[in-house]
């Protein structure tokens, strides 16, 4: 992913979505993360998880758009209690921008080795 660097995990994305319990469309998503020791007060740790996530990983489909384009990359995450689930992160750079910003990320599908 280009800028990889320079990626930003915003903290609403993680607190009032991804580890959000209240969350309408998020709150399957936090059950997953919480499952694996991610907090809400302890966002940064996730932060820093997807932004390791988004470098120790492949881009596995890049899609354009007339908004910008979005980069999907899937495999494991190391997390705070040690397991390394498999996980799919989506990033977005806006047309006219460089910088990639975490748009979701959720379960991923673990393959067979």
């Amino acid at each position: 992913m280009p800028n990889l660097e320079a990626a930003v995990v915003p903290e609403d994305k993680i607190v009032g979505y991804l580890v959000s319990p209240t969350h309408t469309d998020g709150k399957h998503k936090a059950a997953f993360f919480k499952a694996f020791g991610f907090s809400l007060d302890a966002w940064q740790v996730m932060a820093a998880a997807l932004l390791r996530h988004a470098t120790d990983n492949e881009v596995a489909k890049v899609e354009d758009s007339p908004f910008g384009t979005r980069y999907v990359i899937e495999g494991t995450m190391v997390t705070p209690d040690g397991r390394t689930p498999a996980v799919r992160s989506v990033w977005f750079i806006e047309s006219g921008e460089d910088v990639p910003r975490l748009a979701t990320a959720y379960p991923g599908e673990r393959t067979k080795q």
